[in-house]
């Protein structure tokens, strides 16, 4: 994979591309959900690890957040792709909502 900036379309397309190898296919969207959860788990796990209260095991190896990161959009662009949903579409609506529900609700950072 190159090293060129990726739109949402491009990462759709290549979870397809990957996830069409195998004659299993897509999981159902209930079965992602849980993968999803998990991925969010381990997020939670390690964040709570570098800056939260619970320090992890000295047994135990660091996370990357990185990657959890990576593994939770991977999750979701799969859930997204499963249900023929556009997530360009998508962010570009969820934006729109916040600039309109938002807009008032924060203080507006200094311009220097």
């Amino acid at each position: 994979m190159s090293d060129e900036d990726l739109t949402l379309n491009d990462m759709q397309a290549i979870v397809d591309d990957w996830i069409g190898q195998w004659e299993e296919g897509y999981w159902p969207p209930l079965s992602n959900l849980a993968r999803l959860t998990e991925e969010v788990g381990e997020l939670g796990r390690v964040l709570n690890h570098v800056y939260g209260e619970k320090k992890k095991k000295e047994d135990e190896a660091l996370g990357d957040i990185e990657m959890e990161l990576g593994d939770i959009l991977f999750v979701a662009v799969a859930i997204a792709n499963s249900l023929d949903i556009d997530l360009e579409q998508s962010f570009r609506r969820v934006m729109e909502k916040y600039d309109m529900r938002d807009r008032d609700r924060w203080t507006p950072a200094d311009d220097t």
